[in-house]
Order: C-alpha cells, then sequence, then structure tokens
C-alpha cells in the first residue's frame, strides 16, 4: 500500500463521538418529489447508513447538479451544493482537493451527468479525486417532464422522440470502466439491503467511487426495472456479483458465467459437472479493468437480462487530492509560503506587437 493511500485511509475528515441516527441526517425540508419516486427509497437508504461513517455531519458535504435527483442536498441535514447543470463531479473536486477534511458526495442523475455533465464526470474519475458519486439512472428525463436520456433504449417513444430514439445508449457502468474509475458498481432503488452494503464499499473506497442506482420514474418511465425487480424474472435477469465467489444466476444458481476461449468474450451457459471449473471467480480487485467490462456488457440495453448488481470493480490507485496536497507540502517546504501579489506584479510579461 502507498503513503499516498495510507493517508487517505487514515482519514482527515473528524470523527464524532456523539452517537448518531437516521433522524440526525433529516432536514427540516419537506421532501418533493413525486409519490411513489425511487428517489425516497435511495435517500432513505442513505440518511440510514451515515451513521455509519461516524463522521461529524458538518465535514459532510452533498454535491449535486440540475433534474430530480438533485434537489437531494435540501433533504440530507449536512452541508451541500446544488450546483450547476452537470457541473456537479467539477464543483465537488475543487471541494474535495481544498478541503480533506470533508466527505464529499455528489448526487447526479442519468441526464445531468451524461450528457451536458459527461466531460466533468469522466475527467472526475480517471483523476481519482476523493468522491462518492451516486449516479440515478431512471433512463428519462424526469424533470424536463419526459424526454429520452442517454440511457434510455434505442426505440424508446417519448415527447421528443414520437417515432422512437435513435440514439444509442450509454452504459454508465461501461463508461465509467473506461475512463478507467477505480470503484465502479451498480444497485437498485428497492433493494436496500444491497444498496446499503454498496454504499458502505463505495464509502471506505479510496478515491472516487460510482454508484450508478436503478431508480424507477413512475411517471415518464414506471417499470422499467421490473424485470430486475420481479423475483421470478430476477432469477435469470439478475447477476448479483461477490467478490471472491462464483459468477452464476439462475433458478437455484443453475447458469454461470464463462470466458469463451476462442473469441475472449463471456458467455453464460448452463453449469454442468463438465464446465463447473470453468466458471468465473469473480474478482473486483483485478488491477486490469478487461473483465470488468466484459461483465458490464453482458446486460441486454433492451430488455435489461443478464445485468450485473454489486461492485464490478475496487482497486487502490493514488488518490488525486492527497497527491496535489503532497507536492503543494512539498513547494512549501521547498520554497516557502507563496505570495500571490508578487506573482500577479512580477516581470513575467510580454508585449504583442501591434
Amino acid at each position: 500500500m502507498t503513503e499516498t493511500t495510507t493517508r487517505t485511509l487514515l482519514s482527515l475528515v473528524p470523527k464524532t463521538e456523539t452517537p448518531q441516527s437516521m433522524k440526525d441526517f433529516k432536514s427540516d425540508q419537506e421532501v418533493r418529489w413525486c409519490p411513489g419516486c425511487g428517489d425516497y427509497a435511495v435517500l432513505a437508504a442513505v440518511q440510514g447508513f451515515m451513521p455509519e461513517l461516524g463522521l461529524a455531519k458538518e465535514n459532510i458535504v452533498f454535491v449535486s447538479g440540475i433534474g430530480c435527483s438533485s434537489r437531494f442536498p435540501y433533504y440530507m441535514n449536512t452541508y451541500g451544493m446544488h450546483s450547476i447543470h452537470g457541473r456537479a463531479p467539477a464543483i465537488a473536486t475543487g471541494l474535495a482537493t481544498s478541503r480533506q477534511d470533508l466527505s464529499v458526495w455528489v448526487v447526479t442523475g442519468d441526464g445531468d451527468a451524461l450528457s451536458i455533465g459527461g466531460n466533468h464526470l469522466i475527467h472526475a474519475l480517471r483523476r481519482n479525486v476523493n468522491l462518492k458519486i451516486l449516479l440515478f439512472n431512471n433512463r428519462i428525463y424526469g424533470l424536463t417532464k419526459g424526454q429520452y436520456s442517454p440511457t434510455s433504449e434505442i426505440g424508446k417513444i417519448t415527447k421528443s422522440t414520437p417515432m422512437g430514439s435513435l440514439d444509442a445508449p450509454f452504459n454508465p457502468v461501461s463508461l465509467a470502466l473506461g475512463a478507467e474509475a477505480t470503484f465502479v458498481a451498480r444497485t437498485i432503488d428497492s433493494d436496500r439491503k444491497h444498496l446499503t452494503e454498496v454504499l458502505r464499499q463505495a464509502a471506505d473506497h479510496p478515491g472516487t467511487a460510482l454508484i450508478e442506482i436503478y431508480q424507477n420514474c413512475n411517471i415518464f418511465n414506471d417499470g422499467a426495472f421490473d424485470t430486475l425487480k420481479d423475483h421470478e424474472q430476477a432469477q435469470d435477469a439478475v447477476i448479483r456479483l461477490q467478490h471472491g465467489q462464483p459468477i452464476l444466476l439462475g433458478t437455484n444458481n443453475s447458469k454461470g458465467i464463462i470466458r469463451d476461449h476462442t473469441t475472449g468474450d463471456l458467455k453464460i451457459v448452463e453449469v454442468t459437472p463438465q464446465n463447473e471449473s470453468q466458471i468465473l471467480i469473480h474478482d473486483a480487485h483485478n488491477a486490469t479493468p478487461t473483465t470488468a467490462f466484459a461483465l458490464s456488457r453482458l446486460a441486454d440495453p433492451q430488455t435489461l437480462h443478464h445485468t450485473p448488481i454489486g461492485v464490478l470493480r475496487s482497486v487502490t490507485r493514488p488518490v488525486y487530492d492527497t497527491q496535489m496536497a503532497d507536492q503543494l507540502d512539498t513547494a512549501t517546504e521547498q520554497h516557502g509560503k507563496g505570495d500571490l501579489d508578487a506573482l500577479l506584479t512580477g516581470n513575467d510579461t510580454w508585449t504583442v506587437p501591434g
């Protein structure tokens, strides 16, 4: 383990000795989402999980962009900022790099993060800033009343695509893995136990953690994830990933994932005594994202069959804000404290010929 990682794991965020409960993290604001919205379940899970961190509320910050999910900071009794469309990762990066005594969380949606905010998201991921990003994915624009989003399936009929969407959707997990994110996970709004466990692992991770949360919009895209929520359908549709465990699915774990040695792709097979030894063991800590990316591509973008949930990747890499703080400390030791006035009024000038 590197010195940078150790410094991050020790955490500069002050702990609190006062016992906390879910109630302590509920603000006095009336929660204003449509009745039945999946955001309520995610909010309750996060509020219920926060006491586990043992951190002073004054040292926790939620930063959001624009969208239904971005009302989240109003409902958390912590510091928070409802910021600019798509720019939450950039604003949170500035906060995390300048204040290592804060636990910084980003709440965003599929439109906010992957459309106007796509560039900011991928750079936060590649830098490995100490942020926890909750990406609510309902596969629709909810706040602006039901237009197709960057994650909507091809053929989606909406107000902005009355003849069906022609756009191929983003797979947020694949996108994050391609950006070399060090922690990538997926969970579902209504599975509180699973959601809380993923939050727990993300909070423990040094660096950027991205959690895609499938979240139901019961007004404009109701039932989008029923395949994954219905107990019987989920048996074949959901692949539950657990580090160190065989990757299985189906009733009584009758199916498994193996690698096709001809193509290198992953494929789903019926488990037999002959192929049982070939079933892949999930390794979230694999240094390369190759297998995690292949797992992320198993999900059918139209039907969501064979969707992996859980932590796809969790690896250690130097953390950006800690490295930056180390550079500043080194510069101060070698050159003393900087003088901004001297820099602005210095002699490093030039004349542009007329």
